[in-house]
């Protein structure tokens, strides 16, 4: 276990406002106050919780069979901690800047609201337990449907929606009820009663199709859409309705089809819904394609689909059959971290980097790569402007034949027109600032351009633009205006260390940033999309509250998912039917987010639908589980700063006995499983009631 002690590092305190009196002083390795250093002020623009004030973080190693508890006592001491919840005018003010503005009009920009109540600011770290954890393992019959990427799929995109695929597959209405694919073509269950019992995977349902004949296929995929019927996909394009019965039964499951159709380009399912609308059974499914995308010359070369397809049950004498009622088509340039469908079907909610956007017929997407393709066109500036401390220089270029009498110049103190002959004006605006009009000046150079001088009233200030709001002109600026901008902005990116904090102007230490501190993507935003409008009715700019992961608490709801925030994780519960409280927060992981930041290798992240417990698993092998802090049954005492610990949280590892890459990883509150191309691993993580 001592390679496991990485995961329990020291890092100075996050909190500027921390006294160097304090404890939480006392257990820094790099106070404010050390020579050579200073704090750092981390911006959080566009953030949904509490802007907030963190510091740097140092990492250490732990001496084998220690706690971290005293060492991250330091970073998540209750001066900083106890600040995160609620929002401010100030971040809301930064939330409302820098979104999406395509099809946002008319949207709610709204914010996540945390429960303070379920912060722990006094939370020290988690101890590293050496007690076993029993682990059971099946081997398969045969093994599971894997499918690798292909040379064409080489963009980010196809990675992450095809080559991190979760190929084991949780009933969220029959928990400890696990299915996967093998390959040929079987849907497999593996229902545990008891783990010292385990049965042989049973074979529930097999697909009529011949995997092993497409070479342009995906990964064939599972959605539980209600406690009584399933949405399947081959992978080759063609999506099976089936009603299943009670699952996780043998007596009483049977997979029947009821609706088996081509739906176009392979595709994957992201989620499904079943619901009861005007009297009439409905299914809304959710697929997922990466595309070609031709007009895509500057990007990867492809964009990516979402298709909300609805079915609908259709009484004709005795035959109940399904038929698609409707079919929209959401469009994006990456794949979305979140997707799902409103229980009612009434909405769509997507966590996306960039944004989605419906398309409603095939005229409307020529029309936008029309328009794209105009926009990316670059035009010739119509006027060319430069400027001293003093005045400032006009350059138009007109036609060779034309004479001063053709053309007309209007100064005023702060609008300026310039016409030629009978067309429209050139240009015509206000200044950005006044000049003086009665010494302004133009004339006609032999190359047949037109110079206009302007005198600035106010001497100094530097315009940043000359007629506002104007874009049909562009700045020239020589290089000694270049160097002296460049040395006005150097503090921005100084790697000179400031020993002094309080000092005006003060550099950006990028030796201070650590791996874990970059946010690739801090433009995330939460959109929902109204089913009827098709129009995003709420917006919520994550900025580097980062994705993690999702998971199903109650089946009857939304999936939940949890958000990064500084630290910690934060579980936040949708809620579609209450405008008022759409996303609750309703658990959190005590410094999840920074130590799932630490793992290079980690592949899929989960937790159990009660809270007790977080866990994460590498490519390889080894699996971390995080539980709950727990109250102690005996007395401890925290070495340093004397005091009695009441509680503490756990980390555990296990390590399968496979070599075979993780390709499935799910928890539910007793237990993980884990799969692997040939085996099935059960982990027993809580005892049962």
């Amino acid at each position: 276990m001592k390679e496991h002690d990485a995961d329990l590092r020291a890092r100075a305190t996050l909190s500027e406002r921390t006294s160097p009196a304090g404890p939480s002083a006392a257990l820094t390795p790099h106070s404010a106050a050390s020579p050579g250093r200073r704090r750092r002020r981390r911006p959080t623009a566009h953030s949904p919780l509490r802007p907030l004030e963190r510091g740097r973080r140092r990492e250490m190693q732990s001496p084998p069979g220690t706690t971290c508890g005293s060492r991250l006592a330091a970073a998540l001491s209750p001066n900083y901690r106890s600040q995160r919840a609620g929002g401010s005018s100030r971040g809301a003010a930064r939330r409302s800047r820098g979104l999406p503005a395509s099809g946002m009009e008319g949207a709610a920009h709204c914010s996540l609201e945390a429960k303070r109540l379920l912060l722990d600011p006094k939370f020290e770290g988690y101890k590293l337990s050496l007690e076993p954890l029993a682990c059971y393992q099946l081997e398969l019959d045969a093994a599971v449907a894997e499918v690798k990427l292909r040379d064409d799929q080489y963009t980010l995109d196809h990675m992450r929606a095809f080559g991190m695929y979760n190929y084991l597959h949780l009933d969220s209405w029959y928990q400890d009820n696990v299915y996967y694919i093998d390959q040929f073509g079987r849907v497999m269950n593996l229902s545990v009663t008891l783990d010292t019992a385990l049965q042989k995977p049973r074979e529930v349902f097999r697909l009529p199709t011949d995997l092993t004949a497409y070479d342009n296929r995906l990964c064939a995929s599972i959605c539980f859409s209600s406690s009584t019927w399933v949405t399947v996909s081959d992978g080759t394009g063609r999506l099976y309705l089936i009603k299943s019965g009670k699952r996780g039964n043998s007596a009483s499951e049977k997979w029947e089809i009821v609706f088996n159709e081509e739906l176009g380009s392979p595709f994957i399912i992201v989620h499904s819904v079943s619901f009861v609308k005007s009297d009439k059974h409905s299914v809304a499914v959710l697929l997922l394609r990466v595309e070609k995308d031709e007009l895509d010359t500057k990007g990867s070369g492809f964009h990516i689909t979402l298709e909300w397809v609805t079915f609908v049950e259709m009484n004709k004498a005795d035959e109940h059959r399904y038929e698609i009622s409707k079919r929209r088509v959401l469009q994006g340039k990456s794949v979305p971290h979140y997707a799902a469908i409103e229980p009612n079907g009434d909405g769509l909610m997507i966590i996306s980097y960039k944004p989605f956007k419906f398309l409603q017929e095939e005229k409307e997407i020529l029309k936008e790569n029309d328009d794209k393709k105009t926009t990316d066109e670059k035009k010739d500036p119509l006027y060319y402007w430069q400027q001293t401390e003093d005045d400032l220089t006009i350059t138009v270029h007109i036609p060779q034949d034309t004479t001063k009498d053709d053309i007309k110049v209007q100064f005023s103190p702060d609008n300026i027109r310039v016409t030629l002959k009978d067309q429209p004006a050139l240009m015509e605006g206000k200044l950005y600032s006044s000049v003086d009009h009665e010494s302004c000046t133009w004339i006609i150079k032999e190359n047949k351009s037109l110079e206009i001088f302007l005198i600035k009233k106010n001497e100094g200030p530097r315009w940043p633009e000359l007629i506002v709001g104007d874009t049909k002109g562009e700045l020239i600026m020589d290089s000694s205006q270049c160097a002296e901008i460049s040395e006005s902005l150097m503090h921005l990116t100084s790697e000179v260390m400031n020993p002094d904090p309080e000092k005006e102007n003060p550099p950006c230490n990028a030796q201070e940033l650590e791996e874990c501190d970059a946010f690739l993507e801090d433009g995330a935003s939460l959109c929902r999309f109204d089913g009827d409008t098709l129009k995003v009715t709420h917006v919520i700019n994550l900025g580097s509250n980062q994705y993690l992961f999702s998971v199903v608490v109650d089946p009857k709801e939304m999936p939940c998912f949890c958000l990064r925030h500084d630290v910690d994780a934060l579980l936040w519960q949708p809620h579609s039917d209450q405008p008022q409280n759409m996303w609750e927060h309703i658990a959190t992981f005590n410094a999840l987010g920074y130590v799932q930041a630490s793992k290079q290798d980690k592949k899929f992240m989960a937790c159990a639908p009660d809270y007790s417990y977080a866990a994460l698993c590498e490519c390889l092998r080894r699996i971390f589980i995080y539980r709950q802090p727990t109250p102690l049954s005996t007395v401890l005492y925290n070495r340093k700063e004397g005091r009695q610990v009441g509680q503490v949280a756990k980390q555990l590892v296990a390590t399968l006995e496979a070599n075979d890459p993780i390709l499935g990883f799910q928890a539910t509150n007793e237990r993980l499983f884990v799969l692997t191309a040939k085996t099935l691993f059960l982990i027993k993580v809580n005892t049962g009631n």
